[in-house]
C-alpha cells in the first residue's frame, strides 16, 4: 500500500500542476489514530498529504458531487457563454467508482468533469470492530503491517489479525477493484474470499417468521436518533431538498415519534433500490450503530435476483427503477 500512496500523491501532484482537474478528492490523516479524513487538495504541493492505507472508509463519490453540484449551483448567474466546468480528480476504489458510475448514469454530471484514479482495495478497518477488540479503551496508535493490525491504548499493546476488524461489507464484496477509471494505479486486488457468501445474512433475515423481521427493524429503528448521517454520507442521497425537510406536504415530524424515524428510514430504503453499493458509509458514521445494512442488502439480493441487476456494475446496466423489461419477473408484485 505504501508504493500505491506514493503513486496517489505523484499522479495528483501532476493532475494539479498541469491544469487537468480543479481540485483531487482523498484520504488524509485524521485527528484519530486509526482513521483518516476526506480531503479536498488544490495546491499541487499539498498532494503529499494525500494517504491511502486501511482506515481510508468514506465513499469519496459524495463528494464528487457535491463540489460539481455546488459549482453549478453558483453559475446560475453567470451568461451562459461565460460558465464553466468544474473538473475534480478522485482517488477510488471499487464501490466509489460504483457510485460514480450511478452518478453518471442519472446524468449528474458529465464524464469529462471527473478524473478517476483508481485504486485496488483489499478492505477497510472498521472503527467499531477496533473499539470492541480493545474492550472500548480509548486507542492511542494504531498502525498496519502485513495482516497484522497494532494497536496501542493506555492498558498496553494488542495485535488483530486485520481480517477480524475487516468491514463487513469489505468481507463480502465483489468489487473491490474499479470498475471505471482513467488511471489504474498498482495490481488488481485479489478477490475477496467471501465474495460468494454476500447473501448468507439476507438468507438467514429471510428465513425468520414476519413478526421476528418486524420485530427486529423496529428494535434497530428504536436506536436511530436521526441524526441524518446515513443520509449526508451516502452517494446516492443528493436531493436539493430531502423529503424529511419538506413541508408542503411534511412526510414526517420533527420530533422523537419512532413511526417517523421508521417512515424516514423506509423512504431512504426504497430510494437504495438499484442504487446503493454496499460501501458501507453509512454503517460506519451511525453513532448509535443501527444494523442499516441488513435492509439493505436485502434490497440488494432482490434487485440481483429480481432485475438481474447490480448498482453500478457497469454504464450499460441502468438501474432497475429507471428501466422497465418486458421480461421483468412480475410474481412478486401478487406474492410479496
Amino acid at each position: 500500500m505504501e508504493n500505491i500512496e506514493k503513486q496517489v500523491r505523484e499522479h495528483a501532484k501532476k493532475l494539479l500542476a498541469e491544469g487537468t482537474v480543479d481540485v483531487v478528492v482523498g484520504y488524509e490523516k485524521g485527528t484519530l489514530p486509526f482513521q483518516t479524513a476526506p480531503c479536498f487538495i488544490t495546491d499541487p504541493d499539498d498532494a503529499q498529504r494525500l494517504v491511502w492505507n486501511r482506515f481510508c472508509s468514506v465513499n469519496l463519490a459524495k463528494y464528487v458531487h457535491d463540489i460539481i453540484f455546488a459549482h453549478k449551483e453558483s453559475q446560475k448567474r453567470t451568461k451562459p457563454e461565460e460558465r464553466t466546468k468544474k473538473t475534480v480528480g478522485v482517488v477510488a476504489r471499487g464501490c466509489t467508482t460504483r457510485s460514480l458510475v450511478i452518478h453518471l448514469q442519472e446524468k449528474q454530471y458529465d464524464r469529462d468533469q471527473v478524473v478517476i484514479i483508481g485504486v485496488p482495495c483489499t478492505g477497510f478497518v472498521a472503527n467499531k470492530k477496533v473499539s470492541m477488540a480493545v474492550g472500548g479503551t480509548e486507542i492511542t496508535a494504531c498502525t498496519v503491517a502485513g495482516d497484522t493490525l497494532s494497536v496501542q491504548t493506555k492498558d498496553g499493546g494488542k495485535d488483530i489479525p486485520v481480517r477480524e476488524v475487516l468491514a463487513e461489507n469489505c468481507l463480502t464484496c465483489r468489487f473491490n477493484n474499479p470498475i471505471i477509471s482513467d488511471v489504474m494505479l498498482g495490481d488488481a486486488a485479489p478477490a475477496m474470499p467471501g465474495a460468494e457468501k454476500e447473501y448468507e445474512a439476507v438468507e438467514a433475515f429471510e428465513g425468520r417468521a414476519i413478526d421476528e423481521r418486524w420485530s427486529y427493524f423496529t428494535k434497530e429503528m428504536d436506536k436511530c436518533i436521526r441524526c441524518y448521517a446515513c443520509r449526508n454520507t451516502c452517494p446516492s442521497c443528493y436531493c436539493k431538498v430531502c423529503f424529511v425537510e419538506q413541508n408542503q406536504p411534511r412526510w414526517v415530524g420533527a420530533g422523537i415519534d419512532e413511526t417517523d424515524t421508521q417512515v424516514f428510514q423506509f423512504m431512504r430504503m426504497f430510494h437504495m433500490v438499484g442504487r446503493c453499493v454496499d460501501c458501507g458509509s453509512c454503517v460506519e458514521v451511525c453513532p448509535m450503530g443501527v444494523d442499516l445494512r441488513t435492509f439493505l442488502k436485502k434490497l440488494d439480493k432482490d434487485d440481483f435476483q429480481l432485475f438481474d441487476h447490480r448498482a453500478g456494475e457497469s454504464m450499460e446496466s441502468l438501474p432497475s427503477l429507471s428501466v422497465h423489461a418486458e421480461d421483468d419477473k412480475e410474481e412478486f408484485v401478487f406474492e410479496p
